[in-house]
């Protein structure tokens, strides 16, 4: 299987980037490709909202999405992976969902399976609440079949992170597709 894997995290030794790695670890053991992109590294200019694209592309703005684009639609499946900002996913993620404008109905065609990763300081039973909703509208309104969620409470920090159960999760996660 093919996956793509978006990182949406600006911080490269993050809580985020260790789920992503141990999810990407497990995903390549189990026979699968992973191909990760580092969000906060690309170009990718917010949605204008022009429609030019007509839902179904070529996008108007050249910048490193087509990258994106043309990596989703060769996939089977999308990993989202964020840390929580604000109760919500990070903006270079967000960024990236809202060009998915452009090729809607090629995406949802696929069929595609998803999984989210996310990591937050907060441990409280609500923390993950606004990013779950807004992951299942997703998943939802693009025939995703969700694989998974690694919900990182309580992992504010890398070393914080590397003594809970989550890269754990995320490794076994990656190794049952």
């Amino acid at each position: 299987m093919k996956i793509v894997l978006l990182q949406g995290s600006p911080n490269k030794k993050g809580s985020t980037h260790i789920l992503a790695e141990e999810f990407s670890r497990g995903a390549r053991e189990a026979g699968h490709s992973v191909q990760r992109f580092d969000l906060t590294d690309l170009q990718v200019n917010p949605c204008t909202g022009c429609i030019a694209c007509g839902y179904e592309g070529p996008c108007v703005q050249k910048d490193d999405n087509e990258k994106i684009r043309t990596a989703v639609l060769g996939a089977d499946m999308i990993v989202f992976a964020t840390p929580l900002y604000y109760y919500g996913m990070s903006a270079q993620l967000k960024t990236v969902i809202d060009r998915f404008c452009a090729y809607n109905s090629s995406i949802t065609r696929k069929h595609m399976k998803s999984a989210l990763l996310s990591v937050a300081w907060n441990s409280d039973g609500w923390t993950f609440d606004a990013l779950e909703s807004h992951y299942e509208t997703l998943v939802r309104y693009l025939d995703f079949r969700d694989q998974g969620r690694i919900l990182g409470k309580g992992c504010g920090s890398p070393s914080m992170t590397k003594r809970s159960p989550y890269p754990e999760r995320a490794y076994e996660l990656g190794k049952k597709l």
